[in-house]
């Protein structure tokens, strides 16, 4: 759901390959939003206005707020002069749960971890992914991350937001997610996922950032196998992604991709490297 623009065009003065000349260029928006549960304020974050169910509800299930969706008994999108506000409220138990551990948080853009009260939270134990035993071949997640550049709606006008998409090879790619922030865009498929019911332990999320350790975490919540994405990982997300039970697929260019965790679930052709280590 679109609550404003998610781009607008601003003029500028290009200077390239030693010319310069007056042109205008797409750019996406950027706005505060505000997470709101049982009438206060749990988070403030920076984002693209686009899709705010969806992220109210991931954003609700990778904090481990609520583990189904019906664990929110509403859900309202409040526009005003500063930003939007995703209004939320709990049921019961999850209302008493939130009223006990309730902080508010700050965080700009990049930052998943802005406003955390302390290390144990950050480092928080991750989520153990079980699921069903799946593999994929190595090709088909290779094919799923070139299929994924077209779907980037956003990124087409304005090359400068993040995607993360949802794929298995029963279903393809669907659904996906844009946003200027890289987490903002995972929880945004996250509550897309739980808004439509899908299993997600027979598929793969699909990221064109870098890995870091509270991306592996949001996924070990949704309960997916296998994360593959386009930029290298941080040393704490392949230790957190051993730890959960995930298969990290990382550095995926159109030659390849490392294997990092968990290579069960990658068949690889019979000439690969030992896999010693994971």
């Amino acid at each position: 759901m679109l609550t404003g623009s998610t781009f607008t065009r601003h003029w500028e003065i290009a200077w390239r390959g030693g010319q310069t000349r007056s042109t205008s260029r797409l750019i996406a928006e950027e706005t505060a939003i505000a997470l709101t549960y049982n009438g206060s304020t749990h988070a403030v974050m920076m984002g693209t206005p686009a899709d705010l169910e969806d992220f109210g509800i991931g954003f609700s299930l990778t904090e481990a707020i609520v583990e189904r969706r019906n664990e929110i008994r509403s859900i309202d999108l409040i526009p005003n002069e500063l930003g939007i506000e995703v209004r939320m409220w709990l049921e019961g138990d999850r209302a008493a749960s939130m009223a006990a551990r309730r902080r508010a948080i700050s965080g700009p853009v990049g930052c998943g971890l802005c406003g955390i009260e302390s290390l144990e939270q950050a480092r928080r134990t991750p989520s153990r992914v079980e699921g069903r035993a799946v593999a994929f071949q190595a090709e088909d997640l290779l094919s799923a991350m070139r299929a994924l550049s077209p779907l980037q709606t956003l990124n087409q006008h304005t090359r400068s937001v993040h995607a993360a998409a949802f794929w298995s090879p029963r279903t393809g790619i669907g659904p996906v997610r844009e946003d200027v922030g890289r987490h903002n865009a995972l929880d945004k498929l996250a509550g897309a996922i739980m808004r439509d019911g899908s299993p997600a332990c027979d598929g793969a999320v699909l990221l064109t950032s870098r890995v870091s350790v509270e991306m592996v975490q949001k996924a070990a919540m949704m309960g997916v196998p296998v994360v593959v994405a386009v930029s290298a990982p941080t040393a704490l997300a392949i230790q957190t992604a051993k730890e959960a039970g995930i298969t990290l697929v990382a550095i995926a260019r159109d030659d390849g991709y490392g294997v990092f965790t968990h290579p069960r679930r990658v068949l690889l052709p019979d000439e690969a490297a030992p896999r010693a280590g994971c």
